[in-house]
């Protein structure tokens, strides 16, 4: 099972491994007192669709066709999506992000691919 949540949340018992999932640090929380396992910041949506996205609503479904664009070709971003997939293989998996909108976010294009495709 693979869930999603604020970095800046406690966390919580059941949460497994978790993985900060954003590109960049977030902002105001530091290193020593974010409660997370890894930072894969290989697989984050790319600079460009990052910013082109912006967190607008109206573009969400369009950024997650995109950001699955982006996941599924060769390289950097495929290979951390096969180590999240092995990760969840293990146990619970928890991707955290910093963006207030966890409905609307990479994290939850992960997790909806790491929870639904098989691989």
């Amino acid at each position: 099972m693979v869930r999603i949540a604020r970095v800046y949340d406690p966390a919580g018992p059941d949460d497994g491994t978790r993985v900060l999932v954003d590109r960049v640090w977030p902002r105001g929380l530091a290193k020593a007192k974010a409660a997370l396992d890894d930072w894969c910041k290989a697989v984050a949506p790319s600079t460009e669709l990052r910013k082109w996205y912006g967190h607008d609503p109206a573009r969400f479904a369009e950024f997650s066709r995109r950001y699955h664009a982006e996941l599924s070709e060769p390289g950097p971003a495929a290979d951390a999506l096969a180590d999240l997939r092995a990760l969840a293989a293990k146990g619970p998996l928890t991707l955290l992000t910093a963006t207030k909108a966890l409905d609307i976010s990479q994290a939850a294009v992960l997790a909806e691919l790491l929870n639904t495709k098989k691989r």
